[in-house]
């Protein structure tokens, strides 16, 4: 590379830090439901803003080594981390393509990032990433078919919608039939094992599951046929409870739950929901088969079910999970479409190329 390759990669790289600051601001915000334009950036505590300097992309996190210089508060390592990945995609991407394809594969994987660290904290995909991901990705095919490897706009728009609607059209049916499958999961108890809700928890003996783990429909319920049960200072025994995120069920009355909490029970069987996937996971595949077409979709299909359950038996098997503790499907489809998007041409080159020999 000469000099100059070396230059316009540090001002790529650069770029990518300073994007990658402004999506650290839409993943803090865009779940709050917040504006992430105003007010402007400021300390969570102390609510002192951030003057410029103290603002510059990862340089400023390391010099202030993590910490708000005003209350010494900590700073998330999140803030560096979506900085330093979105400048190293963002060069990886102007080392590979080329034209529009720059700009375009830099729009979606900046919503990919700003998808995964939302629902890694919070379990969800707002509709501001994967919606509008459908529409740019639909109109960018369109404007620029060759994001289709089409040479004109009718065939791209129409690659793109088809790629839309296999992404939404696969995941939803893989989430409606594990709606009828593993909607409810039946947990066998030893007799008499106390089961409480306290503290934002569902306890069972020792263990516990968070309540926003619990309850990913409105129709879903905890279900549990007591031995004895004493909720909102009343006891009953010998009777079925239903409990759902915001009222419980029992002896044909209906308490809300804050007034109900805490709730002590003895059972031998518990009822609780389970959910393969969610709506915006579903919405999230759907932008990736408008931005990337349906070939890509099936891919990002098998990968991300793979990185999802190795990860999965590993936190098990290192006990890093609570029981029946959630683990975010939106990440391991970022992950898989990010490797198609640079590894996509060559994917299909060796399949093709094997499916020749064979």
């Amino acid at each position: 590379m000469s000099w100059l390759d070396w230059y316009l990669t540090a001002i790529v790289f650069a770029f990518g830090a300073v994007v990658g600051s402004f999506l650290n601001v839409c993943i803090h915000r865009l779940p709050r439901g917040r504006s992430i334009v105003s007010p402007p950036s400021h300390c969570p505590r102390c609510k002192q803003p951030i003057r410029w300097s103290d603002n510059i992309p990862i340089v400023s996190y390391v010099l202030l080594r993590g910490r708000c210089r005003y209350c010494q508060e900590r700073i998330s390592p999140r803030y560096v981390i979506v900085e330093a990945l979105t400048a190293v995609f963002f060069v990886a991407v102007w080392w590979r393509e080329t034209g529009w394809m720059v700009p375009i594969y830099w729009l979606f994987i900046a919503g990919l990032i700003v998808a995964t660290f939302i629902d890694f904290e919070h379990y969800i995909i707002p509709d501001e990433i994967t919606l509008g991901g459908c529409a740019a990705g639909v109109a960018l095919a369109a404007v620029y078919p060759s994001l289709m490897q089409e040479s004109v706009w009718y065939r791209g728009l129409g690659f793109s919608v088809l790629g839309l609607v296999a992404g939404g059209a696969i995941v939803f049916a893989i989430v409606e039939v594990g709606k009828l499958i593993f909607g409810k999961r039946k947990i066998r108890l030893p007799p008499a094992t106390e089961v409480r809700v306290a503290d934002g928890r569902l306890w069972v003996g020792d263990e516990n599951m968070r309540w926003e783990d619990l309850f990913m429909r409105p129709s879903d319920r905890v279900e549990f046929k007591a031995e004895s049960v004493e909720l909102a200072g009343q006891q009953f025994a010998n009777v079925w409870v239903q409990i759902s995120e915001t009222h419980v069920e029992t002896a044909g009355q209906s308490y809300p739950l804050a007034q109900a909490v805490p709730i002590r029970a003895r059972t031998d069987l518990l009822v609780i929901p389970q959910e393969a996937m969610g709506f915006g996971d579903v919405k999230l595949m759907a932008a990736v088969g408008a931005f990337l077409g349906w070939k890509a979709v099936l891919f990002v299909l098998m990968l991300s079910s793979m990185l999802g359950a190795l990860v999965g038996v590993i936190l098990i098997a290192l006990r890093l999970r609570e029981m029946r503790g959630r683990i975010p499907y939106g990440p391991y489809i970022a992950a898989a479409a990010v490797v198609w998007v640079f590894y996509g041409q060559e994917i299909l080159n060796w399949y093709h190329g094997w499916l020749e020999r064979g």
